[in-house]
C-alpha cells in the first residue's frame, strides 16, 4: 500500500515537474511578432482658426500615441512603447522632434527591435485634416508604402482607426475583424479630446506630472470613451486614478 502511494506521489511530482518545464519553455520563447514603432508626427502647419499654434503642434505626440493604441488592437503586431522610444531618442540624441528620414528611421527601428517604423505628418487646411504616413522596412531601409488620408477635423479619431488598418494591410498582416473596427469608430473622441490628450502627453514627457494628471482627470470626466487618458491617469497616480 505504502509503495503504491509512493509511486502515485512520484508520478504526480513528475507530472508537475514536466508541466513546469513546459510552461517555462513557453515563457522563454522570444516574441517573434513583427515589432512596430511610430515616431512623433510632424506638424505640417494649420491654416484657419481651428486651433492655437501651441496646441496644434502638440497634436504630433497625441497622434503618435493614438496610432500606437490602434495598432495595438491587432495581436499580430508587437508594439514598441512610446516611452521606450523617447528614452532611446534622448539617449542617442536622435530626432528630437520625431523628424527623420527613412535611413534614420531604420536606425532607430534596429535599436528598439522594431521590424517596421511609421513616419507621419499632419496638417489642417481650414477644417480639412490630412495625415500622411510612410512605413519603413527596418531590414532594408526602404519605404514599403505611403498612405495619405484626409477628412473633416471632427473625424480625426476615425481617420486614425482607418490609418491603422491601412498600415496593417501594407505589411501584409491579417486585419482586425470588421466588427472590432466598427466598435472603435463608435467611440466619442472629438478633436477637443485629442488636443487635451496631446497637451497632457507633452506635460508628462516634460516631467510636469501634476499638470498632466489634471488634464487626464479632465479627459476622463468629459470623454469617458477615451480609455487612454484613464490608463495614463492610473499609471501616474499609482493605479488609484485619484
Amino acid at each position: 500500500m505504502r509503495a503504491r502511494i509512493a509511486a502515485l506521489s512520484l508520478a504526480v511530482a513528475l507530472t508537475q515537474a514536466v508541466s513546469a518545464l513546459s510552461l517555462g519553455a513557453q515563457e522563454s520563447q522570444p516574441d517573434r511578432r513583427p515589432g512596430v514603432a511610430v515616431l512623433r508626427f510632424d506638424n505640417g502647419g494649420s491654416q484657419g482658426d481651428e486651433a492655437e499654434k501651441g496646441d496644434f503642434d502638440a497634436l504630433g505626440v497625441g497622434l503618435q500615441q493614438m496610432l500606437l493604441t490602434e495598432l495595438a488592437q491587432n495581436s499580430n503586431l508587437r508594439i514598441i512603447e512610446r516611452g521606450r522610444l523617447n528614452d532611446l531618442l534622448a539617449e542617442q540624441n536622435l530626432a528630437a522632434h520625431g523628424r527623420t528620414d527613412q535611413a534614420g528611421a531604420a536606425k532607430i527601428g534596429k535599436l528598439v527591435g522594431a521590424r517596421y517604423v511609421v513616419l507621419g505628418s499632419y496638417m489642417d487646411l481650414y477644417g480639412q485634416f490630412r495625415m500622411d504616413t510612410r512605413v519603413v522596412d527596418v531590414e532594408t531601409g526602404e519605404i514599403l508604402k505611403t498612405e495619405s488620408i484626409r477628412d473633416r477635423q471632427e473625424k480625426v479619431y476615425d481617420m486614425l482607426v482607418d490609418l491603422a488598418s491601412k498600415i496593417v494591410s501594407d505589411v501584409h498582416l491579417p486585419p482586425l475583424p470588421a466588427q472590432t473596427t466598427a466598435s472603435r469608430k463608435s467611440r466619442n473622441i472629438p478633436p477637443e479630446a485629442m488636443t487635451l490628450f496631446s497637451r497632457a502627453l507633452v506635460f508628462q514627457d516634460a516631467g510636469h506630472k501634476d499638470r498632466a494628471i489634471e488634464l487626464y482627470r479632465r479627459l476622463t470626466n468629459q470623454f469617458p470613451d477615451m480609455v487612454q487618458a484613464r490608463e495614463a491617469l492610473q499609471q501616474l497616480t499609482g493605479g488609484s486614478g485619484l
